[in-house]
């Protein structure tokens, strides 16, 4: 009787095994279908979702950081047609993108509509000096007249430079740089980001993700078109992808994610490099490949990017980004900072560069489950152009076109504390809660359920000797 009331007991116990390793079981995907619902209903771009409000304003400090290229060796440069010699100067921080995105319209296609206010607020304490500080460059305003004037008209920016008494290179403070000065010889405003504060980036029109949440943050359009007209071909005037600040949610590691940059004024897409932690919460890296600035020898798809085949050596230099077409006209050209990925020959013309990987590339931190970008660091050089001439004075020395680095700039942010926690608390937690108990049930069950199964067999065994005896 008491070997019958234990077989019933094991049983008992191999059953109540059983149904907590089925219900570990069945809650994997049940609760998998759960945390999907709720993502696909929280990541929409709506009032009162928690998508809503990092949307609407950045959950973290956005700053901008600039390193200048302080030429140590001007007269050389201008006397003797030496390679310039830079020392990069900086940090010198400002917060920006601090405001809400304004002029917010929802329209009937599920897309919302806004602008990006744009402004600049000095921030000492991340500084190596103030705004005041002096920075031997590049003169914006002849190094700018030069790319933009025909060979014929050289005899007059000579007249020019000398009246104002002008060179190749000038002093300048750092505010003067960034936020402008009144050029001698232009008669006119110059800067490297004229205008900046109080302006506007956008109209932007993205998708709410309401009836297809693939499509949340897509941009449908950018000032007020679906396509950009800077490039002149329908492929390069695409415009792909978010703005960066989230993507679709349950990010696929193996496919790129695209985004658009103003900055850069094209699409540019990034790979994923590895997972990783931003406070605590798992994150995958993205990253721009090199191919992105490649010359169309080694990417044909950047075709359509070259613009000037005569600063490009015939679209064979590598790393360099000719937006002058959205840049008014002004001869800007963008690159990785120090030439991150260019041609050799571009930092064989410069001395003083030190391309570093880590330094200097751009990446985003993106939470896979939500999409939300949570940390990124956008990398990008301002340079211009300066090359030889019979005429004007203080080109005279010079021997070949050059792409001179001005500044390159880090605007980087972060999710912030507040944020971070409310995110662990909302997503990360439970999700990592719910895990804990599909692995408790599933785990238990079976260890219980094969517990009692070997007591059980063991129990008969021993009944059977026993009667056998």
């Amino acid at each position: 009787m008491g070997c019958c009331n234990k077989r019933c007991a094991l049983i008992t116990g191999a059953v109540i095994g059983a149904v907590l390793a089925l219900l570990g079981g069945i809650l994997i995907p049940v609760g998998n279908i759960l945390i999907e619902e709720t993502v696909l209903q929280e990541a929409l771009i709506a009032p009162g979702s928690p998508a809503y409000d990092n949307w609407l304003s950045p959950g973290g400090a956005v700053y901008r950081q600039f390193w200048f290229f302080d030429v140590q060796n001007a007269r050389e440069v201008e006397e003797e047609g030496a390679a310039p010699l830079v020392a990069e100067k900086g940090p010198y921080t400002y917060l920006t993108r601090y405001s809400s995105k304004a002029n917010i319209t929802f329209n009937p296609n599920n897309t919302v509509s806004y602008l990006l206010p744009l402004g600049a607020v000095f921030e000492p304490s991340l500084s190596v000096g103030p705004e005041e500080d002096v920075i031997t460059s590049l003169n914006l305003a002849v190094a700018g007249a030069y790319s933009k004037i025909p060979i014929g008209l050289h005899p007059l920016l000579e007249t020019m430079i000398k009246s104002s008494n002008s060179s190749l290179f000038q002093l300048r403070s750092v505010n003067e740089l960034l936020w402008g000065y009144k050029d001698p010889m232009l008669k006119a405003t110059v800067g490297l980001f004229v205008p900046y504060n109080g302006t506007f980036d956008g109209h932007y029109t993205v998708f709410t993700g309401e009836g297809d949440i693939s499509k949340v943050g897509m941009i449908d359009m950018w000032r007020g078109s679906r396509s950009l007209p800077f490039w002149g071909d329908k492929y390069c005037n695409m415009i792909n992808g978010t703005d960066g600040s989230n993507f679709a949610p349950f990010v696929d590691a193996t496919k790129p994610i695209f985004f658009f940059s103003s900055d850069i004024c094209r699409s540019v897409s990034a790979n994923f490099e590895y997972s990783t932690e931003l406070k605590k919460i798992p994150v995958y890296r993205f990253g721009l490949l090199p191919s992105t600035l490649a010359s169309p020898v080694d990417n044909p798809d950047n075709r359509c990017y070259c613009r000037d085949p005569k600063t490009t050596k015939n679209c064979t230099i590598a790393g360099v980004l000719d937006i002058s077409s959205c840049q008014d006209g002004q001869p800007v050209y963008i690159s990785l900072p120090h030439f991150l990925h260019g041609t050799p020959s571009l930092h064989q013309a410069i001395k003083g560069l030190n391309p570093i990987e880590e330094h200097h590339k751009t990446y985003l931190d993106v939470e896979p489950i939500t999409g939300i970008t949570l940390g990124f660091a956008k990398r990008i050089q301002v340079n211009m152009m300066y090359g030889p001439s019979n005429v004007i004075t203080v080109l005279k020395k010079i021997k070949e076109n050059i792409i001179f680095p001005v500044v390159w700039m880090n605007e980087t942010a972060e999710l912030g504390d507040e944020s971070a926690s409310l995110l662990k608390e909302e997503l990360v937690e439970r999700i990592q809660m719910l895990d804990v108990i599909q692995k408790v049930l599933l785990g238990s069950g079976l260890a219980v359920f094969a517990f009692c199964l070997v007591l059980y067999a063991a129990i008969g065994c021993d009944h059977n000797k026993s009667e056998t005896v």
